[in-house]
């Protein structure tokens, strides 16, 4: 794959996604597939949520003209249109947590059995450990993880799409410095990137479409197939590394999951106090709030080139920088602990 032709993916995908979303916009609202206000949601109008059809026909149309016709593509586009129409359905009539879950542990049991792409082993920092008989139900929780963090991090305009943006370009990045962009993980970076892109035209604050579960699943499912095949096919050497360049997402959820379990409340409980959340209410604006997240998860996406490139000693040091910005949002807010105004713990 020569530059000329990521330009012309990107391009392709871009304009497809950016022409296609207002008519998907116009289906949503006929459909009823609409995000109603309530006391979790940031929208004061109702707001269609079916974005990510636009994104998924935008990957499709990639797919048609710019990808390998191979075997190993007829597991991921299984699963990604089981993760589509699971949304669609949710978006038009709620399905409960339990039922979403099902199908997603569905969507990548189609890419662990049917596609055999599965996580043998992970070498994080000079360590490899070797997963042996766990490898399949370990991928699984891999792929619905991936889905699950986008998904919850999916709350205000433009922010999955653009922290997925992020990571694509992060991922085809990476494979350009190391010239290693012929693996079907590479292209689908680049198609999803101009796709999810063309459709953040609209979705950027202030919003005109949403996500929904179609998008912010599908992006989730999409990101853990890239991470699969990459480490499959030795495009990236770690498998922890595209893990970091989601660092934010990971971050919010496994917050999310700490704090519902303290609450005693259900992990898949919704509530207002993600990340975003935890900015909004130190009075950042809409578009602030999702530039900074954006500015954290880049410096995610920069340490980790930097560590690829062999300077890991420097790329070690920007972890750590973002590790101590980590430690100063969980004091500082209430993501894990709820707090008063005074900055105490809430009685």
């Amino acid at each position: 794959m020569t530059v000329g032709k990521i330009i012309l993916i990107l391009l392709v995908t871009f304009f497809a996604s950016f022409a296609i979303t207002p008519l998907i916009r116009k289906i949503a609202f006929h459909i009823k597939c609409v995000d109603k206000p309530n006391k979790r949601r940031v929208n004061i109008v109702s707001m269609p949520t079916l974005g990510g059809l636009a994104i998924f026909i935008s990957f499709l149309i990639g797919i048609m003209f710019f990808c390998d016709k191979t075997i190993e593509m007829i597991p991921i586009l299984i699963g990604g249109s089981i993760i589509i129409i699971l949304g669609i359905i949710d978006g038009i009539n709620p399905i409960r947590a339990r039922y979403k879950l099902v199908g997603q542990i569905l969507a990548a049991l189609v890419v662990v059995l049917y596609g055999n792409t599965i996580i043998q082993n992970i070498t994080a920092f000079g360590y490899v450990i070797n997963f042996g008989i766990f490898s399949y139900p370990i991928t699984v929780f891999f792929i619905v993880a991936m889905i699950n963090a986008i998904n919850l991090i999916d709350g205000l305009d433009g922010l999955a799409a653009g922290i997925s943006s992020i990571y694509f370009l992060t991922i085809g990045i990476i494979a350009v410095i190391l010239n290693k962009i012929g693996g079907i993980d590479i292209q689908l970076s680049f198609i999803m990137l101009g796709a999810t892109l063309g459709f953040l035209v609209h979705n950027f604050y202030p919003a005109k479409i949403y996500l929904g579960d179609t998008g912010s699943m599908f992006l989730g499912f999409i990101i853990s197939i890239i991470a699969l095949l990459g480490f499959k096919n030795v495009t990236l050497t770690s498998l922890i590394v595209p893990i970091l360049i989601l660092g934010i997402p990971i971050f919010d959820t496994v917050c999310a999951i700490i704090r519902r379990i303290i609450k005693r409340k259900p992990i898949g409980e919704a509530d207002k106090q993600h990340l975003h959340h935890q900015f909004l209410n130190m009075n950042y604006s809409h578009r602030t709030t999702v530039l900074i997240i954006y500015m954290i998860n880049i410096l995610f996406a920069l340490a980790s080139i930097i560590y690829i490139l062999k300077n890991r000693n420097l790329g070690i040091f920007i972890y750590v920088v973002i590790l101590v910005i980590v430690v100063w949002i969980i004091t500082q807010t209430s993501i894990i602990i709820e707090k008063n105004k005074k900055g105490g713990k809430k009685k």
